[in-house]
């Protein structure tokens, strides 16, 4: 009776530790699950966001790309006009430099188409005939003509005569008393000087009056 009891017992032990187990069995079952189906949830979050983060990446770039030929576009135009720009610049020079040159050139034509009625008063005077007043009659003449062709080119005689000596426009070739005129005083014009709009071409040689 004894034996019967322990036996029982020992089966009620055995089933006992099998629930047990099954219990434990059912309850990691479910845990596993719900850890496959959080890892599924979790590889779609991460695929998700490594989708979204290409297509950003993506979008990045081409918008760089617009951004890019817009710039070349630009610099492409810019450099279009720097060239053009530099192309009118140099016509510019030239056209400056041959005005320049021509001004060297010609900058006295209009002085001798001037004085050519002057040199051809000249040549007649040279071939007139008669008596030595109607020379110098033709000759002053032919120097007042003269004179009108300095006066339109501004070009002044300088004829200080009787005038406060000025070293800026006088050359004094010599001090020599005089009666006539104070100390300082141009007191006789050896050869006349000459300005061209006020600039002195050449100086007048004069003598100075000096009494004491």
């Amino acid at each position: 009776m004894s034996s019967e009891k322990s036996s029982s017992d020992k089966e009620q032990a055995v089933d006992a530790l099998n629930t047990d187990n099954t219990e434990e069995n059912a309850v990691e079952q479910p845990n596993k699950e719900q850890q496959d189906v959080e890892h599924e949830q979790t590889e779609d979050a991460e695929g998700a966001i490594e989708h979204e983060q290409t297509e950003d990446a993506e979008g990045a770039i081409e918008q760089l790309r617009e951004e890019l030929a817009k710039a070349e576009a630009k610099a492409a135009e810019s450099w279009d006009t720097l060239m053009r720009l530099q192309a009118e610049m140099d016509n510019q020079r030239k056209r400056s430099e041959k005005q320049v040159s021509d001004a060297h050139k010609y900058a006295v034509q209009k002085f001798v188409e001037q004085l050519l009625p002057v040199i051809d008063s000249l040549e007649m005077g040279l071939q007139a005939e008669g008596d030595l007043d109607s020379i110098r009659e033709g000759m002053n003449l032919t120097l007042k003509q003269f004179e009108s062709v300095m006066e339109k080119s501004n070009l002044e005689a300088v004829s200080p005569l009787g005038e406060k000596f000025n070293p800026e426009l006088h050359q004094a070739m010599a001090m020599q008393p005089s009666d006539e005129y104070d100390d300082g005083v141009v007191s006789s014009v050896m050869q006349k000087g000459y300005t061209l709009n006020g600039r002195l071409v050449r100086p007048a040689m004069v003598m100075v009056a000096k009494n004491t």
